[in-house]
């Protein structure tokens, strides 16, 4: 009976749509957050370099993290509990960025905020996989991230908003995103409660009860994707550095600033749809975009006419979309189920890792030449090109041997 239930009352796309929901609430949060965490640091003390070194540290902490997490899920299965501590830790983090002034602190809870996506994401990364699998990997992830992005456009907005009615005053802005925290968090616990298993959602046979193994290789496949990732990734700016920019540069006022990257949460999601569309249908070709569009990020972004800025910002939402949705979803066509949340941790580790090295390079290159950010960046970008060209057949085989 109470899978009939699970089955009527709690299809696949439904459960795609309503983790959505959750991610759309959580980005609220803290991507409201994200979108100011450059100048608000800059405002006490900060200079590009440090706002470099946390918000990559802080990616890396997101992302590098999951080289625990991610077996972790596999070994225990305990998905639902690290889904709900993580979301729970970022839902308290950022409310508190409004309760001090400390330059210290403030980088601690961002960094805090940080982690709980570590804890959060390879479980719940394989719980979409398992629902994805009966309605298109590209297409499921990209709708997650399409609803996870519609919060990335509404919480910068709704900071962009506080910060002009109170005077550019931060604290009552980050603040008022404790409302949609504890809505977030209402939703996922009602979520946990009508799909307390979401492997059931996957065609074929029915995963046992048992633990997964621990042992056993990841494919050849999955270490050539993860080596072209890191690399483009190790190039690709982070948001703090793009906004220290616009800011202290005066493209843009203070205020329109979180307005430009709730545009690129907006490309984001366009982004992530488009993608998932087109990897559905032609496989891994799609993702040769990411390092054309990476190379050409800070020649656009780092210059002082607003139009051609905001460009280049738009493109790292359009990277930042592919990357979250496709790139995620590629791993589950490559790796078998029982192994998925190590590949998703180990994967998430790499490109945290290559996140740090993005943040703190393109912030130490912008202190001392933003020539030598274009050339650098443009050079990383051919060497990965190169690498994914090497790659695109092995991880084609490989997707069609999972199907």
């Amino acid at each position: 009976m109470k899978s009939t239930a699970l089955t009527v009352r709690w299809t696949p796309w439904r459960f795609v749509t309503a983790f959505g929901v959750v991610s759309l609430l959580s980005d609220v949060v803290y991507e409201g957050a994200r979108s100011v965490i450059g100048p608000y640091l800059a405002t006490l003390g900060a200079s590009a370099t440090l706002v470099g070194l946390v918000t990559g540290v802080g990616e890396a902490f997101a992302l590098a993290g999951r080289l625990a997490t991610g077996p972790l899920a596999d070994r225990t299965r305990a998905y639902w509990p690290l889904v709900l501590v993580g979301y729970a830790v970022t839902m308290v983090a950022v409310p508190a960025l409004g309760l001090t002034t400390a330059l210290w602190l403030a980088a601690a809870l961002f960094i805090a905020e940080r982690a709980g996506k570590a804890i959060r994401g390879p479980a719940r990364d394989v719980m979409l996989s398992h629902a994805a699998a009966a309605v298109g990997r590209g297409k499921g992830f990209a709708v997650h991230e399409a609803l996870d992005q519609a919060g990335g456009v509404a919480g910068p907005l709704l900071v962009a908003a506080v910060l002009a009615a109170t005077a550019y005053n931060y604290r009552p802005a980050f603040l008022t995103l404790a409302v949609p925290a504890v809505a977030g968090m209402l939703v996922l616990l009602w979520l946990r409660a009508g799909v307390p298993d979401p492997r059931r959602f996957e065609p074929g046979p029915r995963p046992g009860a048992a633990p997964a193994p621990s042992g056993g290789r990841l494919p050849r496949v999955f270490w050539t994707y993860l080596a072209f990732t890191v690399l483009t990734t190790a190039g690709y700016a982070t948001f703090g550095v793009l906004s220290f920019h616009l800011a202290t540069r005066h493209v843009v006022p203070l205020a329109v600033v979180p307005v430009v990257y709730a545009g690129a949460m907006g490309i984001d999601a366009f982004a992530a749809l488009a993608s998932g569309w087109l990897y559905d249908r032609a496989g891994f070709r799609v993702l040769v975009a990411v390092p054309v569009l990476t190379a050409l990020i800070p020649l656009a972004a780092f210059t002082t006419t607003v139009a051609t800025a905001v460009a280049g910002v738009l493109a790292w939402g359009a990277v930042l979309g592919i990357q979250e949705s496709t790139m995620r979803a590629a791993i589950a066509d490559i790796v078998p189920a029982a192994r998925r949340g190590t590949a998703y941790g180990i994967f998430a580790a790499g490109l945290g890792a290559a996140t740090l090295v993005g943040g703190l390079l393109t912030g130490a290159l912008y202190d001392y030449s933003i020539t030598a950010v274009i050339v650098t960046v443009a050079g990383i970008q051919a060497v990965a090109l190169a690498l994914f060209l090497a790659a695109v057949r092995p991880a084609t085989q490989a997707r069609v041997l999972r199907r």
